[in-house]
């Protein structure tokens, strides 16, 4: 029995000393292959990097509401506005609310706050915020982040919590 112990044992310990040979290999010469991975913009996250160092003012009248993307052009609704520096392509993005979306429209006057962005050669002015017919909304938050217009459901959710917090009906 001692000598079937002996020979397992000796077994186990060869297979462990061949794994850490191929694991220390492997540690050894993936460094020798690797390489560097390319300089990122800071802030890029899953869309277009917002430089809010660079932010204007544009003001205009809409040329064309485009609601279909283009490939290689960030997702979302875009403005040709026309002014002073010519046509421009304003990204909107995706999460504008029915009423803003209605108010677009050719020939109307508008100012938009935002930053120059080039993509794929192209040039682009995202939003930040978007002032149409006198109303001011915000596109993106001061970092360049998306975000949701406020549809009411924040309210509607605070009263019915404050419902429930005073003990409901009486």
């Amino acid at each position: 029995m001692r000598s079937m112990s002996r020979n397992c044992l000796t077994k186990n310990t060869r297979t462990i000393a061949g794994l850490l040979t191929a694991l220390l290999f492997a540690i050894l010469a993936a460094p020798l292959g690797a390489q560097t991975a390319p300089q990122s913009r800071a802030a890029q996250g899953f869309g277009p990097a917002y430089d809010a160092a660079h932010e204007t003012i544009l003001h205009g009248t809409i040329q064309e509401v485009v609601t279909k993307h283009a490939s290689g052009s960030p997702a979302g609704i875009h403005l040709l506005v026309a002014g002073p520096q010519g046509v421009v392509d304003a990204h909107l993005g995706p999460f504008l609310s029915k009423e803003t979306k209605e108010a677009l429209q050719t020939g109307t006057s508008v100012w938009i706050a935002g930053a120059p962005l080039s993509l794929h050669g192209k040039q682009y002015f995202l939003a930040r915020q978007l002032n149409v017919n006198g109303h001011t909304v915000t596109i993106r938050n001061t970092r360049g982040f998306l975000v949701h217009p406020d549809d009411g459901r924040t309210a509607k959710i605070g009263k019915i919590a404050l419902f429930e917090l005073n003990g409901g009906a009486r």
